[in-house]
Order: C-alpha cells, then sequence, then structure tokens
C-alpha cells in the first residue's frame, strides 16, 4: 500500500509540473470520492502549496502580491488539514480497525493520514532534490549528493514504519487517534485579531 501511495504522489508531481503554474486547472484522473483520488488531491494540494512558499520568499516581491500569496497558502492549509481528516476516516473503514485495541496495544504519536502527509512531502522533497543534483556543477554535485541521499534513506524508513504501523493497526496491537483540526488562526471565534474586529464592526 505504501509503495503505491508514493505512486500516486510522484504521479501528481510530476502532472503538475507539465505546467508548472500555481494556477493551472486540477484535473484528478481518479474516481472522485476514491481513496485513489483522494490521496491525489492530497499530494496536489501540497504541490501547488511547495511552490506558493517559493514565490512568496522571493525577496524583490510586492508586498500585497506577498500577501495575497499567504492567504493562499493560509487557505492550502486548511484544506490539506480537511482532506488529512477525510482520508483518517476512509483508512479506519478500509483497515477493518478492531473496535478495541488489545490490552497492551500502544499508542501511535500521530494517525495513519498524518504519516502519508509526511511521505507526501518527503516525495517533492526528492523530486526537487534530484533537479538540483542534475543541475549541479563538479562543485557542488557531492554536497547535493549526500542530501538526496538522505532523502532516499528517509524514504526508504518511512515505507518500513508506515507498513508497520497498518499491520499494528490492523492488528490491534497499535491505535491512533484522529484529534479534529484546532487551527485558531482561521477561526474567527478564536483569532484574537479576528474577533476584536468582529467586536469593533458588529455589522
Amino acid at each position: 500500500m505504501v509503495e503505491h501511495c508514493f505512486e500516486l504522489f510522484t504521479k501528481a508531481i510530476e502532472a503538475y509540473h507539465l505546467e508548472d503554474h500555481v494556477d493551472q486547472e486540477f484535473n484528478n484522473p481518479y474516481e472522485e470520492g476514491s481513496l485513489d483520488g483522494l490521496l491525489y488531491q492530497k499530494c496536489w494540494i501540497d504541490t501547488v502549496q511547495w511552490h506558493l512558499e517559493d514565490l512568496v520568499r522571493d525577496p524583490e516581491i510586492n508586498p500585497d502580491k506577498g500577501m495575497e500569496i499567504k492567504r493562499r497558502i493560509d487557505a492550502s492549509n486548511q484544506r490539506r488539514t480537511d482532506l488529512v481528516e477525510r482520508l483518517d476516516d476512509e483508512f479506519l473503514i478500509r483497515l477493518q480497525v478492531p473496535s478495541e485495541p488489545k490490552e497492551n496495544a500502544r499508542l501511535n504519536t500521530e494517525s495513519l493520514a498524518w504519516a502519508l502527509d509526511r511521505l507526501s512531502i518527503l516525495a517533492l522533497k526528492i523530486y526537487h532534490m534530484q533537479i538540483e543534483v542534475n543541475r549541479a556543477d563538479a562543485s557542488k554535485l557531492s554536497f547535493l549528493q549526500a542530501k538526496f541521499d538522505v532523502l532516499m534513506q528517509q524514504k526508504s524508513d518511512l515505507f518500513l514504519s508506515i507498513s508497520q504501523l497498518i499491520e499494528d493497526v490492523s492488528k490491534g496491537l497499535r491505535y491512533y487517534k484522529v484529534y479534529r483540526q484546532v487551527k485558531m488562526y482561521n477561526d474567527p471565534n478564536l483569532n484574537p485579531v479576528l474577533y476584536a474586529q468582529k467586536k469593533h464592526n458588529p455589522s
């Protein structure tokens, strides 16, 4: 399963880079609402956000443009979190998780969908580091290759740890809790700047 997820992520990243533009249209090749479709969409969101993060760090960026991109990043983070939680709901059904874990089961620090979120970001790092390795001159090649090798080791380790998590959860040997988002900065009732503004402008 983990290998399949990584292949989906890589496919989304490569599809994005055919046009390589943050405003390009999103076309999901998988059935709407399917697990593959959700995973592909998840990585597409990550990929667009990756490039928005690049754009907003331009030292010559117009401040108004920078703020516009920052707000797009905030909205993207919200969509990303929503989708991860939806994926967790799907996994809990598909893994046929026991209603009660075994008495000595260990609590995992993160859910399966958030672990796959890390794999999606890692796929982006690998894709872009490979580009840097390919374009590097001789003086930088060994430095960048060493970084690329670390990413590939992380990939191997993450493949193993996620596979073990899936197996252990399915057997009731490990469990995790799905904590619904508590994002305060987007909430007009929790962000002090937003609720202060609402208080001064009740209409």
